[in-house]
């Protein structure tokens, strides 16, 4: 026998060879094995051969179950075990210990010689490496559309809390101005039924003092007929002594009874056309205003009135829902009816406005990027920037106008493709373009004055008969 000692026993980590012998047959020493179980937990084995294996074992068998998801293995007699054990390769009982990239299936070094022998294998931990980094990659354009979806539901959440909003807001201007209605009809009824009473009381007065008079004479012709008769059966002497006396009374004058004209009521007055007049007089508490703003079109810095017909600018931005309407780079808003034939015209006042613009613009004009507006973009349109008036061209110069205008008025003729800006005060000329239109025009309106807001003006309204 040989006095020769075995080689004392290394740690795999750190190759200190005063190492413990484990339950699982492997050898650590005492501070890697405190170094692993702090790692790994107490719960999980201290043994860092045991815990790869173990790591090992679980990636695969979850690639493999991913691989043969829904399909049925064909077991046979005796290979039952080699079955359970998921590293063997179910053919040649040897270890799977490559995946092939193309068919994305693990295998042993007999398949790969068999049947992939052309196809790229890989080492089992470089495939694990490869497959996940694949995956990120994949993962990362499907939590960018997750991102994206998510941020649609919240819009859409915002868009459904402002329609709910709009809703409320529309009703209560709905109910004014319904109120106010009811409130000039009741006024009008007042009116009427008032004009009525009158009437009835001085007619009905007239005929009283007819009755008075007609009393009066009644009485006092009464008083003659009793005299008369009480005279007449006197004797004779006494009858002939007051004769001329009861004559005298008797000659008085009664004068026949006065019809009096037009002593009813004038009923056709009161009821002839009576829903007529009362719409002739709502002329003072109607308005029509040929244009109305669309809210929905307006930028986040521009406010409109209730009525729809005044845009102010605000540099603190609205809470507005993103809708493709919506207008992002310009501090402006659209009429709410598109225009496509026939001649219209509107009146607006800038006033002291510092910055503005009008005009038309067409239906498809871009409203989620800033370009330079001119005509070749869709958009015709005259206003005040910097002091100098200007039409939108690429080549305008700055307009010379004989006074401040402060109504500008715009005309729009579809057929014959022609946009007229002119001072509404004498109707001078301060602009024109020319252009055929191809589709639907909308009024436009832009308004970046801090201090002073800019008004659709109401047109007059009139009633008549044919």
């Amino acid at each position: 026998m040989s006095d020769q000692q075995p080689a004392p026993a290394v740690c795999p980590g750190c190759q200190n060879e005063d190492s413990l012998l484990l339950p699982c047959g492997h050898r650590l020493c005492s501070s890697c094995l405190e170094l692993c179980q702090s790692e790994f937990g107490q719960d999980r084995p201290g043994c860092t051969e045991c815990y790869g294996r173990e790591l090992l074992d679980s990636v695969l068998k979850g690639l493999l179950d991913s691989l043969f998801e829904g399909q049925r293995r064909r077991v046979e007699a005796g290979e039952a075990a080699v079955e359970e054990d998921g590293d063997l390769c179910l053919r040649h009982r040897e270890r799977l210990s490559l995946f092939c990239m193309e068919d994305e299936e693990l295998i042993c070094g007999q398949c790969q010689a068999e049947e992939h022998d052309e196809h790229e294998c890989s080492s089992v931990e470089e495939a694990t490496q490869e497959c996940k980094r694949e995956l990120r990659e994949a993962l990362g354009p499907l939590q960018e559309k997750l991102e994206t979806l998510n941020a649609a539901k919240k819009s859409c959440q915002e868009t459904s809390l402002h329609i709910r909003r709009q809703a409320q807001n529309t009703a209560r201007l709905i109910k004014e101005n319904f109120e106010k209605l009811h409130q000039f009809l009741h006024d009008e009824e007042t009116s009427v039924l008032r004009a009525l009473s009158e009437e009835e009381e001085q007619k009905s007065q007239k005929m009283k003092e007819q009755m008075d008079r007609l009393t009066d004479e009644i009485t006092t012709l009464k008083e003659t007929l009793t005299s008369a008769e009480e005279a007449m059966s006197a004797e004779d002497m006494p009858f002939l002594k007051s004769y001329k006396k009861t004559s005298e009374r008797m000659d008085c004058t009664v004068q026949d009874p006065v019809e009096i004209s037009e002593s009813l009521i004038d009923v056709a007055k009161h009821l002839g056309s009576l829903k007529f007049r009362v719409w002739e007089k709502m002329q003072s508490a109607v308005t029509y205003t040929p244009v109305i703003l669309n809210p929905n079109t307006a930028d986040v810095c521009v406010s409109l009135s209730d009525d729809l017909t005044t845009i102010r600018y605000s540099e603190e931005e609205q809470l507005l829902p993103e809708n493709p309407e919506r207008f992002s780079f310009y501090e402006c808003v659209l009429g709410s009816e598109g225009l496509v034939s026939g001649r219209h015209s509107w009146d607006v006042e800038v006033g002291d406005c510092s910055e503005w613009a009008l005009g038309v613009v067409k239906e498809s004009v871009q409203r989620k990027e800033w370009f330079p507006p001119s005509p070749e973009r869709g958009m015709w349109t005259v206003g005040l920037y910097g002091g100098e008036y200007r039409a939108r061209t690429p080549t305008s110069a700055p307009l010379k106008l004989k006074k401040k205008p402060q109504k500008i008025r715009v005309q729009l003729d579809c057929e014959a493709g022609r946009v007229t800006f002119s001072d509404a005060a004498d109707n001078s000329i301060i602009y024109k373009y020319k252009n055929k239109f191809t589709e639907k025009v909308f009024p436009y309106f832009s308004n970046t004055c801090k201090r002073h807001p800019m008004h659709i003006l109401a047109e007059k309204v009139s009633v008549y008969t044919e």
